[in-house]
């Protein structure tokens, strides 16, 4: 399963990075998603809510991402983390195949 995490860098992490500017955080969250199973598929800096990341990894288990993310907030490394579940394009074709199913059994507000 994919997952984009998107995240701002702490105070702390910051004067860290500062202090050694050729500090690799891409082996970093390689090495965490590597061991819950995972890979990295592309992580890129970001600048438009302060300094921070966005992340896209591949787990097989879907209970790793929330736990990625949460031992990179526990460590203090960075905080306004957001969590998103992203689908391929044959994935969201069994989702679709599967409301269309369901549609039927569902009646709305007023009807």
């Amino acid at each position: 399963m994919h997952f984009c995490m998107t995240a701002q860098y702490t105070p702390k992490s910051l004067n860290s990075i500062l202090e050694n500017p050729k500090t690799n955080r891409y082996e970093a969250a390689k090495k965490l998603i590597e061991a819950a199973g995972g890979k990295l598929i592309s992580m890129y800096s970001t600048a438009a809510d302060g300094p921070g990341v966005l992340v896209i990894f591949d787990v097989p288990d879907p209970n790793s991402a929330p736990a990625i993310s949460g031992i990179a907030v526990a460590a203090g490394a960075v905080h306004n983390i957001t969590l998103t579940r992203l689908w391929t394009q044959d994935e969201i074709a069994q989702v679709r195949q599967k409301a269309a199913q369901l549609r039927g059994s569902y009646t709305p507000p007023g009807g």
